[in-house]
């Protein structure tokens, strides 16, 4: 039988799209002093909230149009726009280019309950290789939302270690080094969402600020690795590498950190590659 948002109405008026208005009733049909948002419109928003999530869902990478969820939802144009303003809003959903939705940095947190140890499992050989070599201290992170999630750490050899972050760890994506490589490897639309949605924790972090990250995000992209120092540890310099999955897309990083004097530009390279080696060798087919 055909869906029925795939009829098409020869009128101008099309049965099958909700009124932008259904989910509050009518006064008349109200109890006195009732929420005109709450009980069953209450619920109806949310089920089509979550209708318009999953056609985004559906949609991956390449995005959906506001015509394609009106389409799928059944709904007017004016309630797929103010479902999607509070999708946008609050994270879920993120706007790519002008007319198309992709999913938002909320999501991350909705992993399956058995990805972060296994990656953390599959990341601490490659977290021993790169220690190792540098003898200083290696930290692999994954995304939950907004935030850096540090899942394994791998101690150096030099005598002076600087441990600046422990398993466990969650801070603003961006303000470590594993987190900025991990940061600027995603869609420019994410990157926005996520320092908007970050932007207030920012000054903690050595007086970070939006547009000082968004500097950073563009010189790692140009540089092809990243570097920071001072911000969420004093005199430490970091420098980092994202990690991609099977599909290409980026789902983690790795940094090294060390003393300012231990990480010249030179080292900071010599960092980067070792960090690009050791993933080539020990997970060449990605995380």
């Amino acid at each position: 039988m055909t869906p029925k948002f795939f009829a098409m109405a020869a009128r101008p008026t099309n049965p099958n799209v909700h009124p932008a208005d259904e989910s509050t009733p009518p006064a008349a049909n109200r109890p006195q002093g009732a929420d005109p948002r709450g009980g069953e419109g209450g619920t109806r928003t949310l089920r089509r909230g979550l209708q318009l999530l999953e056609a985004v869902l559906a949609g991956g990478r390449e995005g959906v149009r506001v015509v394609d969820l009106c389409r799928s939802a059944g709904l007017e144009r004016a309630t797929v726009h103010r479902l999607l303003d509070t999708l946008v809003d609050t994270g879920y959903v993120v706007q790519r280019e002008r007319f198309r939705f992709v999913p938002g940095p909320r999501l991350a947190a909705v992993a399956p309950a058995d990805a972060t140890p296994n990656r953390a499992v599959r990341l601490q050989p490659v977290l021993a290789r790169i220690s190792a070599a540098c003898g200083d201290a290696a930290f692999a992170i994954v995304r939950e939302g907004g935030q850096s999630h540090c899942i394994a750490r791998q101690v150096g050899t030099h005598p002076v270690q600087v441990l600046v972050i422990q398993v466990g760890t969650r801070q603003p994506l961006g303000v470590g080094a594993a987190g900025l490589a991990l940061l600027a490897a995603l869609p420019d639309a994410q990157v926005q969402a996520i320092i908007d949605m970050n932007a207030p924790q920012l000054d903690a972090y050595g007086g970070m600020t939006p547009e000082r990250m968004h500097l950073l995000v563009r010189a790692t992209r140009e540089r092809g690795w990243s570097v920071i120092g001072n911000h969420a540890t004093r005199g430490v310099l970091a420098a980092g590498v994202a990690v991609r999955g099977a599909d290409g897309e980026p789902v983690a990083a790795i940094s090294v950190a060390s003393t300012l004097d231990r990480m010249p530009r030179e080292r900071q390279q010599l960092v980067a590659r070792t960090i690009r080696e050791a993933l080539r060798e020990l997970l060449p087919r990605g995380l």
